[in-house]
């Protein structure tokens, strides 16, 4: 089976593909969670321009981490401190801290926000049966 770059929202059995830049123009919001049918947490893509800084805000129960997809960020604490990540980038966020996002960067930032609460539920991947390693056919058997 091929692999083709996805333009909108492609769904199958179980799964659904997109890619950020297709659901939505300009800055703001990209509904990750809404446009692939998302139930077990939040998650959305923002994209902000240079220059810009997002609204200070935090969460009553929801822990959020967030992934810079493209440009540069410094993420601003109520603590005063500020940290900057680029393309990779990633940070862990508890509810009740108070955040604020601002791109620091040439050109337009694009982060990705997962958030939840209640818990990790575990490495709990199988492996279809017959199969015996989790890195594809030519990997190492599993132990």
């Amino acid at each position: 089976m091929r692999s083709e770059e996805t333009g909108g929202v492609v769904t199958g059995d179980g799964y659904a593909v997109a890619n950020i830049d297709d659901m939505a123009d300009g800055p703001g919001f990209r509904k990750i969670r809404r446009e692939l049918g998302v139930t077990a947490f939040g998650i959305n893509a923002i994209a902000i321009p240079p220059g810009f800084a997002t609204g200070r805000h935090y969460h009553d129960e929801q822990e959020e981490t967030y992934f810079v997809h493209r440009g540069r960020i410094a993420m601003e604490f109520g603590d005063g401190s500020s940290h900057e990540l680029g393309p990779g980038g990633v940070a862990r966020v508890d509810a009740a801290t108070v955040r604020r996002i601002r791109n620091v960067g040439d050109d337009e930032a694009v982060y990705v926000i997962a958030g939840g609460k209640d818990g990790y539920v575990g490495r709990d991947g199988q492996m279809p049966e017959g199969e015996t390693s989790r890195f594809g056919a030519d990997g190492p058997p599993d132990n």
